[in-house]
């Protein structure tokens, strides 16, 4: 739970949310109002085209934020972690998918845990979502080498500071839960994950099918950047092997060491070398 000098930032990413955003901000307002905590939202609005940043005029108790035009979901957030001024950071979807209700849930572990994300009971995505979710889940972990429930949970609290941290990592995009997981894995924070509801979106959802190549790039890019060493040892391991066969038949055929096999395990040598190097870079990287 939060301490008492502690102060919760929660924030709201809208574009063109008109169908939902006044009931998620007074939904949003009333719950953590009842748990009694310090608290503030923010709501970015992200260039909503339609009556969004009309209705958030409305309510003179959450600080808004405005995209003069459409950034994106991962840009929305990381100006909303600039604004806030709380020690803890929580996100939630404007369009009424995630229970507000169930914050506490979620607050009861904080403090114990670096973050706590909300793990969805149901999935209510179309069909044909599924298989390409399952597979992302499947890819994270294993590159993490945890096994990840939901990847993607729009609903998590976490420390600022480790945002600030991954800041720099952090896409424009709709993969910033994405990242943060991966991230909190990788240099191992503590992450706990709690069972929530999750229901039907309210209006039209922004994801479209390119994105899952998207995820599963920044998957890899992410598995490059904190792993280089477990990344590119099977790469080094093939080629030293390649190598090896080529010098071996170049020897028995041939009588002498061919060009390509002698390069191919000094390759392969380098190769390691380089990702050992990373790795010893990374891991005495700033402590926290």
């Amino acid at each position: 739970m939060l301490k008492e000098h502690e102060k919760l930032s929660l924030i709201i990413p809208a574009y063109n949310e008109e169908e939902a955003i006044e009931e998620t901000v007074i939904k949003t307002n009333n719950e953590l109002r009842r748990l009694n905590i310090g608290y503030e939202i923010i709501v970015v609005n992200d260039g909503s085209k339609d009556r969004t940043a009309e209705i958030l005029k409305k309510f003179d108790f959450i600080k808004v934020v405005n995209n003069p035009y459409n950034l994106g979901y991962g840009a929305s957030l990381k100006r909303g972690i600039k604004s806030a001024s709380g020690d803890w950071i929580m996100i939630i979807d404007s369009d009424g998918t995630y229970p507000i209700e169930e914050t506490d849930r979620l607050l009861k572990d904080v403090g114990d845990y670096d973050m706590v994300v909300g793990k969805r009971r149901t999935d209510v995505d179309h069909f044909g979502r599924r298989p390409a979710k399952w597979i992302l889940k499947k890819i994270a972990s294993f590159v993490s080498g945890h096994q990840i429930p939901d990847l993607n949970s729009g609903m998590r609290i976490f420390r600022k500071k480790i945002a600030l941290e991954f800041f720099h990592l952090f896409p424009k995009g709709f993969s910033f839960t994405s990242t943060i997981t991966l991230a909190c894995f990788a240099r191992d924070y503590t992450v706990k994950y709690t069972d929530i509801n999750y229901f039907k979106r309210k209006g039209k959802s922004g994801i479209r099918p390119k994105h899952f190549f998207d995820f599963i790039a920044l998957i890899f890019k992410l598995f490059f950047y904190f792993k280089p060493l477990k990344a590119l040892t099977p790469a080094c391991l093939i080629i030293f092997l390649l190598g090896l066969a080529k010098l071996i038949r170049d020897y028995i055929l041939e009588g002498h060491i061919g060009i390509l096999a002698a390069l191919l395990i000094i390759f392969s040598i380098q190769l390691f070398f380089m990702a050992l190097v990373s790795e010893v870079i990374i891991k005495s990287g700033p402590s926290r």
